[in-house]
């Protein structure tokens, strides 16, 4: 399985992917379910999942003559994942800054006023 992080978010970077991805987040789907919602033909679509599917986000399955499509739990949550650890670094950051700027507003001594 590949690493995610910005990968993953690089490949939703293309809005006909992020849209198939949507889609698919929906209900699991086939090539041609998700070309006829979709303004690209088949191929297109085919060429869009294989690069998801390299990614690891979504996985396929045999059903009769066709295959269906949808998104791989593993994938996503390896995302989720990502977006958390980026989410929750950002926060802290946040906090740091809200603190020091509380501190200043506490102590007007602290404050530097400019030349």
């Amino acid at each position: 399985m590949p690493a995610y992080g910005d990968a993953g978010l690089g490949l939703l970077g293309d809005p006909t992917r992020r849209a198939i991805f949507e889609l698919l987040a929906r209900q699991p789907s086939s090539v041609q379910q998700l070309a006829d919602r979709l303004p690209i033909s088949r191929p297109a679509v085919s060429q869009h999942l294989r690069v998801l599917k390299d990614g690891g986000l979504v996985v396929s399955r045999a059903v009769g003559t066709r295959r269906i499509y949808q998104l791989n739990p593993e994938g996503v949550g390896a995302l989720h994942a990502w977006l958390d650890g980026v989410w929750g670094d950002a926060l802290a950051m946040f906090h740091k800054a809200a603190e020091a700027a509380s501190q200043l507003d506490d102590d007007p001594g602290a404050q530097q006023e400019d030349p």
